[in-house]
């Protein structure tokens, strides 16, 4: 038994021992399989992990990608996130280590004992889970698509290895499909794998540049497979009207809502019975005899006869390919309607069914939803059904925690809960719906909130624009909604209504710049507040949602949670504002009022959401937002930092140099007549030598006879001809003159590194000349008598090249083209810095008036700064924002061998010379990257050093690293902070290390 097969069989009997992990739980699945899978992922980073002897060298190459250190490292802020790398390695161990032909097969493996609970044994032996089938449960706005194209490229390159080897491998394949729940959905999914819509275009054109797998190649696939892969969805990627008609070479991608599957011609399961004598049904003989009529809602349209035909004729393709991988987007619309004890099937999932009858374990279903459940029971004693193929869960609660998205906050106004009112629509008199007095209130609540966010949030950044969504109960009030928001003073642009009928009541051709502008809402102040019913409660993956309304009575949990999910994407992602939502995070987790509203998401208080907030607030994940929350800003004590008058007495200009002048080396022609001859030995001599090598003589070790006499030819080079000779010559003198010749005196191809590279024809030529007219100081003809032989000796050959390596040096030219190309870099591109009041300290000498330091362990910046605000030797400097000034960083090479980036804390100009400072705790100063840093900083003023004066503002460039005590033991005696930096300002020595100080 092979090794990995003994780690898996251990493994999963430990699992089996441990009733913890099968316990009676929906999740059992989910919870086995990744305790199964932690151990074997036990240092993946590192390239260590058991997972890596257990699946092919095309998934483990995958995995050093995505999860490898020296990768992650080098995509600082373009990574999987745990619940998306917790996800990809559940599904790979589920279907290549365990190799699961069906769901009750994996139960078997790694979860037995789950399978004795309930009917859950009868269930996941059901036909239509009898292939492999993983269910993700992951929260709205925590990057599901990216897991699904990762799993995408997973398979194909896997077959694409097996067909290169010859082998066919049943758990993977090129052929897939991907299922939205509507039309939303759908073309979101269009966007991720085609690129998003030409602006302007009449015909759908898609830009594949502004794909998901193209801006984010970096991360999703291999450099070395990134050609084929981006060529393979670009030529095989269908939509729903292409699929089987498109011509695609060797797999297909193709994306469709369930509409096409729902409405196929699915068979009747329930058996013909033949009854002799009965009067045949007329309408199964005009089906017999007619392949499709006309609808009675349609009537003889044959547009609808078309698409009903293409629909059956689609559902014929996907059932005759002979494997396929099913991704359903927003899964829980795969679920079972269950009536009076019954159990049935939506007529998409049948449809699936019929697809994967003749494929086995070669059909692969995998769903994706945050919401995987069906609600059952009575509206007051409603409970949650699972799906029982659930191999993964990162909940909502996780998401929150992590910062992955928005906090949740509930508006309870006291005005609300103080009266009873109805939050359902009322009839007039006529019966027609009108708003109740209740949602009036709700609303008005709402565009308050909305209003507060968009002053606060156009204090410190006017692009960002916050959005409210109103949820309606249905399309007869959302036009009510509507005409309310425009009577209490919004514009008719301010606010845009979106239902299930605005597509077919706009036509194609009308819809495409409504869902551009509706998709394309975060870039536009307008319009301000969304009403919908239900056709944005999934797939609207938009950031600024900030207020939500909720006027739906739904009692349904899944409706609830989808409603929250449309807020739930931040909006303020950039990473000067982590501290500021980590500590909202910790506020409401405290049961306190968060101090802003940058990324929460406010819920206007609907009594149907009572429960689901009770039950995020009992774990400390929603806070209550009250009356007060009006007096208190919603960004916080956050404040844009912008340039100040005069800032251009306090800029710093950074030179870069693009392009070094560059040094070429030219040589004169040689004077082959000016060259010494060979006068060691005469022409008769060396003749004379050839044949004469070492001899070498046979000995008998026991009888000491002596026997088989031989002689070595003493010739330097083995050569066929006098052509390959002077070969052979010029490349030795080349190699020569660049570096020592091996011991052997031997050039090999492989190590032939040329000193002369273009020059080799103008040597052979010399070589030549020099050979017949002056090497022996006279005429000399190496074609006869095979006089060249004699030039293979090692006397003739080492004067030749000593002569020649001494006078191609002596005719060595070194000059200098071109010049050095420098560009400046200003800080004063970045107009404003996001600063917090309380984390930030008040200047004059710096083109912003305010520069921020960490809230947490920032006191050594927040010293250096009052610092070098109080000593009039500093003229100017500047705090060096990482996100902000990108530019502003240098290269250098960590411990481990992996490049890395990093800035300078501070930019300092004296009299005499620009300083950038890194301030570190004393102890931090000896940390090993510290001194790499150190190095590639002091490498780095070098360079500028070297520029003209005027490239360099006229000074020289320092580099200074400062340990706390030494601040602290400089100050405490009264020096400047100019002085300390002269002192301590970095070096070089001989062997190119940075000395400094001994602070």
């Amino acid at each position: 038994m092979s090794a990995a097969a003994k780690l898996t069989g251990k493994l999963a009997a430990t699992l089996a021992a441990n009733p913890a992990a099968q316990a009676d739980d929906p999740l059992a699945l989910s919870k086995a399989l990744t305790a199964y899978t932690a151990p074997l992922c036990n240092g993946l980073a590192h390239g260590a992990a058991d997972l890596f002897d257990l699946v092919t060298p095309t998934t483990a190459e995958l995995l050093h990608v995505w999860f490898g250190e020296d990768m992650t490292a080098t995509r600082q802020g373009l990574n999987f996130h745990p619940g998306q790398r917790q996800a990809i390695l559940n599904t790979i161990v589920a279907h290549e280590v365990l190799a699961a032909g069906s769901l009750r097969e994996l139960y078997e493996k790694v979860a037995p004992t789950a399978l004795l609970a309930g009917d859950r044994l009868a269930e996941v032996s059901d036909a239509r889970h009898a292939h492999p089938k993983y269910c993700l449960k992951m929260a709205t706005g925590t990057g599901k698509t990216w897991v699904l194209q990762a799993l995408l490229i997973w398979q194909l390159l896997n077959k694409n290895a097996a067909l290169a080897e010859g082998r066919d491998d049943p758990r993977f394949t090129r052929q897939f499909m991907v299922v939205a729940p509507g039309l939303i959905v759908y073309e979101r999914l269009l966007d991720a794998f085609c690129g998003k819509l030409v602006a302007g275009s009449t015909s759908g054109a898609r830009d594949f540049a502004t794909s998901d797998l193209v801006r984010y190649a970096e991360l999703f696939i291999p450099a070395a497979h990134r050609a084929s892969v981006l060529a393979f969805v670009r030529g095989n990627v269908c939509s729903k009207s292409e699929i089987g008609l498109k011509a695609t070479g060797n797999g297909m991608i193709a994306i469709t809502n369930w509409h096409l599957l729902a409405e196929g011609d699915v068979e009747d399961e329930v058996p013909d019975v033949h009854a002799p004598g009965e009067l045949p049904d007329p309408q199964r003989v005009v089906d017999a005899v007619l392949p499709l009529t006309p609808g009675r809602a349609a009537g003889n349209s044959l547009d609808m006869l078309d698409r009903r035909y293409a629909r059956g004729n689609v559902l014929a393709y996907l059932a005759s390919l002979p494997e396929l991988m099913v991704f359903n987007d927003e899964a829980h619309h795969i679920h079972e309607v269950r009536r009076e004890g019954e159990t049935t099937e939506v007529e998409w999932q049948k449809s699936l069914r019929r697809i994967a009858e003749t494929k086995g374990r070669r059909f692969v279903q995998v769903d994706f939803s945050a919401t995987p459940y069906n609600d059952v029971g009575t509206p007051t004693r409603r409970r949650k059904v699972y799906f029982p193929h659930i191999v993964t869960d990162f909940d909502l609660q996780s998401a929150m925690r992590a910062g992955l998205v928005k906090s949740l906050v509930l508006d309870r106004r006291s005005e609300i809960g103080a009266l009873p009112l109805e939050f359902k629509a009322e009839r007039d008199e006529h019966g027609n719906p009108i708003l109740s007095a209740g949602q009036r209130v709700m609303l008005r609540a709402g565009l308050h909130k909305l209003r507060k966010l968009e002053t606060d949030f156009a204090r410190i950044d006017p692009t960002r624009h916050p959005k409210m969504l109103v949820v309606c109960e249905d399309t007869g009030v959302s036009p009510l909604v509507a005409g309310f928001l425009r009577d209490e003073g919004l514009a008719e642009d301010e606010v845009m209504t979106i239902d299930s009928g605005k597509k077919a009541e706009l036509g194609p051709r009308d819809w495409l710049p409504v869902r551009e502008r509706l998709f394309n809402v975060d870039r536009h102040a307008r319009p301000r507040v969304i009403v919908s019913v239900l056709m944005l409660r999934e797939g609207f993956d938009v950031n600024n949602i900030c207020v939500i309304v909720p006027l739906r009575s739904s009692q349904a949990q899944i409706l609830l949670e989808q409603t929250i999910g449309r807020g739930l994407r931040l909006m303020w992602r950039d990473p000067e504002y982590a501290d500021l939502k980590r500590e909202n995070r910790e506020r409401i987790n405290a049961g306190q009022e968060p101090e802003n509203l940058l990324d929460i998401l406010s819920i206007v208080e609907h009594p149907a959401f009572q429960s689901f907030y009770d039950e995020l607030m009992h774990e400390g994940l929603a806070g209550i937002s009250t009356d007060d929350a009006d007096e208190r800003s919603g960004t916080g004590d956050v404040v844009a930092s912008e340039l100040r008058e005069g800032h251009e007495a306090f800029d710093f200009a950074i030179p870069f140099i693009l392009r070094e002048a560059d040094e070429v080396i030219a040589h004169a022609p040689l004077d082959v007549a000016t060259l010494p001859a060979f006068t060691t030995l005469g022409l008769d001599q060396l003749k004379g030598l050839l044949g004469q090598g070492d001899q070498f003589v046979s000995q008998d070790l026991q009888s000491s006879t002596l026997f088989g006499s031989y002689r070595i030819d003493g010739a330097v080079m083995r050569v066929g001809g006098y052509n390959d000779y002077l070969s052979r010559l010029t490349r030795r003198i080349s190699q020569a003159l660049s570096q020592p010749l091996p011991k052997t005196g031997k050039v090999a191809n492989h190590l032939a590194q040329p000193y002369l590279q273009v020059n080799t024809v103008e040597l052979t030529g010399w070589l030549d000349d020099y050979v017949w007219d002056r090497l022996f100081g006279r005429d000399f003809n190496p074609l006869a008598d095979d006089n060249w032989r004699v030039l293979l000796l090692q006397p003739v050959v080492d004067h030749v090249t000593k002569v020649f390596g001494m006078a191609l040096l002596d005719a060595q030219e070194r000059r200098i083209e071109g010049e050095t190309e420098v560009r400046h870099r200003r800080l004063s591109e970045v107009p404003r810095l996001m600063v917090r009041t309380s984390c930030s300290v008040a200047v004059s000498k710096c083109i912003y008036p305010r520069l921020p330091y960490p809230s947490h362990h920032g006191g050594l910046e927040r010293t250096f700064m009052h610092w070098a605000q109080a000593d009039a030797g500093i003229q100017a400097f500047c705090k060096i924002s990482e996100t902000r000034h990108g530019f502003a960083r240098l290269r250098y090479v960590k411990e481990d061998g992996l490049p890395a980036f990093y800035s300078p804390d501070f930019l300092v100009r004296t009299d005499d010379a620009i300083h950038l400072v890194e301030t570190k705790a004393q102890a931090q100063t000896l940390h090993p990257n510290v001194q790499r840093k150190r190095r590639a900083a002091l490498a780095w003023c070098e360079r500028i050093n070297q520029l003209p004066e005027a490239d360099r503002d006229g000074r020289p460039w320092h580099y200074v690293l400062l340990g706390e005590d030494v601040m602290a033991d400089w100050q405490a005696k009264g020096a400047t902070l100019a002085q300390l930096l002269r002192f301590a300002r970095l070096r070089p020595v001989a062997d190119g290390a940075a000395q400094v100080p001994l602070l």
